[in-house]
C-alpha cells in the first residue's frame, strides 16, 4: 500500500502523504502540560468516590466527640462543702485584688462578661493552671493543687454553676468545657440582707420615720443604681422603721411614695432599714 493510500480503517478516514510527518502530530500540544498536569494526577480523577467515605468518617468522629467531650461546668463538677472550702481560701488569697464579689479591683474580674471572655469556650484546666501558678500576686504558685481546685470551686459557685456529688479533682479538668457565668440565685432574705423596698413615708414615735404599707423586701439587681420600678410599683402591708432617716431630708417627702434600698435588721417585734438609696417615686401614697 502506499503512503499516499494509507487507510485507517476504524474511523474511516484516508490519511496521506506529509500529514504523518508534519508538526501538527509532534508539536507540544500533544506533549504539554495540559495532558500530564496535576489535574490528572489527583485524587478526584483517579478516585473521585473516595472523599466520600472520608467526609463520612470525619463527621462521625466529630459527633461522637461532641457526646463524649461535651462536660461543662454546668453538669456539677464540684460540691458545696468543696466551694465553702474555697470561699475562705479565696478570701485570704484573692479577694484583696478581685474583691469578695470576683468583681475585680487591681486584678481583673472573675465574674460576669470578663470571665465569660477569658475562659468560655476553653478546658477547665486553663483556669486550675492560671490560678495554681500565677496566684496569689505576692506569692505565684504558693497555694498548691488543692486548694486552687477549691478556689475554681468557689469562683464556678460564685458564677451561678450548681454543686455536684463530687468533688472537683486534678485529674477531671480535661474535657470540662467552660461557660459564660449566669445570673446567681438570690439568696434567701434574711437579717442583715441587702434589700429594697417601696412605701409610703410617715413620722413615727420619737422623731422616727416609717416606712408603711411596704412591699416584701427584694435583693436588688447587682447593678441597680437607681429605683428598677416605676411609679406604679405595688404597696404592701409591711412596716420599717428607718435608720437615720432624718439625714436624708426625710420630713420633705413625708407623705410620699418613696424607694429605698439598704440593709434589712430584724429584731423582736420590729423590722428595720438602714438607708443606703433614698428616692421619691410618687408625690403620694395612692396605690
Amino acid at each position: 500500500m502506499k503512503p499516499q493510500e494509507l487507510r485507517i480503517a476504524d474511523c474511516g478516514l484516508r490519511i496521506g502523504g506529509p500529514a504523518f510527518r508534519g508538526p501538527a502530530f509532534r508539536g507540544p500540544a500533544f506533549r504539554g502540560p495540559a495532558f500530564r498536569g496535576p489535574a490528572f494526577r489527583g485524587p478526584a480523577i483517579r478516585n473521585p468516590q473516595s472523599a466520600i467515605p472520608v467526609a463520612i468518617a470525619a463527621a462521625i468522629s466529630v459527633a461522637v466527640f461532641a457526646q463524649e467531650g461535651g462536660k461543662t461546668v454546668a453538669d456539677g463538677v464540684f460540691t458545696d462543702a468543696q466551694a465553702a472550702r474555697g470561699a475562705s481560701a479565696y478570701e485570704a488569697a484573692c479577694a484583696g485584688c478581685h474583691r469578695a464579689d470576683l468583681g475585680g479591683n487591681t486584678g481583673p474580674a472573675l465574674r460576669d462578661q470578663r470571665f465569660a471572655r477569658e475562659f468560655a469556650g476553653k478546658d477547665l484546666k486553663a483556669l486550675f493552671t492560671r490560678v495554681a501558678t500565677t496566684m496569689p500576686r505576692n506569692a505565684p504558685a504558693s497555694l498548691g493543687d488543692n486548694v486552687s481546685l477549691d478556689i475554681i470551686a468557689h469562683v464556678l459557685k460564685e458564677n451561678g454553676f450548681p454543686a455536684g456529688p463530687r468533688e472537683l479533682t486534678a485529674d477531671a479538668l480535661d474535657g470540662v468545657r467552660v461557660l459564660p457565668g449566669r445570673p446567681k440565685p438570690p439568696p434567701p432574705i434574711g437579717d442583715f440582707s441587702y434589700v429594697e423596698v417601696v412605701g409610703c413615708l410617715v413620722p413615727g414615735p420619737q422623731q422616727t420615720w416609717l416606712l408603711t404599707r411596704a412591699s416584701a423586701p427584694v435583693v436588688p439587681s447587682t447593678a441597680a443604681q437607681s429605683p428598677p420600678v416605676g411609679s406604679d410599683a405595688s404597696l404592701g402591708t409591711l412596716t420599717f422603721r428607718l435608720i437615720d432617716a432624718i439625714a436624708y431630708a426625710a420630713k420633705d417627702h413625708a407623705g410620699q411614695k418613696m424607694y429605698v434600698r439598704g440593709l434589712l435588721i430584724r429584731l423582736p417585734g420590729e423590722e428595720r432599714l438602714t438607708i443606703s438609696a433614698f428616692e421619691m417615686m410618687s408625690p403620694d401614697c395612692a396605690d
